[in-house]
């Protein structure tokens, strides 16, 4: 989908903490990358969130397994995600819907963002279905707990958990 001089390109925001990312993100972004003309993958600070992995160390893990995407970029931004998508000239915020218990947050989400940014839409994809109950947190839990968690991620991602899990202990 090539963008002509008479349109905009089409730039969606997936936004996320992406703590880490998983074989779900991945499998979400490269899709998402048929739809539109660029995919910023928007890995959040999230200071209130006690994360694993560094924001340095989420976006680069990002950028590795992403690194075969042309129009894939890994950005990190910290504040109103309305306000980065602004400043990415981004008309469109991506998310990931697994199922029905996530669109109750998602729609309270999508609202709050259309009142804040009337002109960006969001937009929801549902996961592949081998991956419809795939969650950072059940992959960092998993492997916290000494299980094989190498089906959810990509090995780049898998060595980087077990080595940060080696150092905490």
């Amino acid at each position: 989908m090539t963008a002509t001089p008479t349109t905009k390109p089409s730039i969606a925001i997936y936004p996320g903490t992406f703590d880490p990312i998983t074989l779900g993100h991945i499998d979400l972004a490269r899709r998402a990358a048929k739809l539109f003309d660029e995919v910023i993958i928007g890995i959040a600070e999230s200071p209130k969130k006690q994360t694993l992995f560094t924001l340095d160390e989420r976006v680069d893990m990002a950028q590795q397994v992403l690194a075969d995407q042309a129009n894939i970029r890994v950005i990190s931004f910290d504040g109103l995600l309305v306000n980065f998508a602004k400043d990415q000239n981004a008309r469109i915020l991506l998310r990931g819907m697994r199922a029905v218990s996530d669109f109750e947050f998602e729609f309270q989400l999508a609202s709050m963002n259309r009142s804040l940014a009337p002109g960006i839409e969001s937009v929801f994809l549902t996961p592949t279905e081998k991956y419809s109950f795939l969650s950072s947190t059940l992959v960092r839990e998993v492997s916290q707990l000494g299980g094989d968690v190498s089906d959810f991620v990509h090995p780049l991602v898998n060595i980087a958990l077990q080595e940060k899990i080696n150092t905490a202990i």
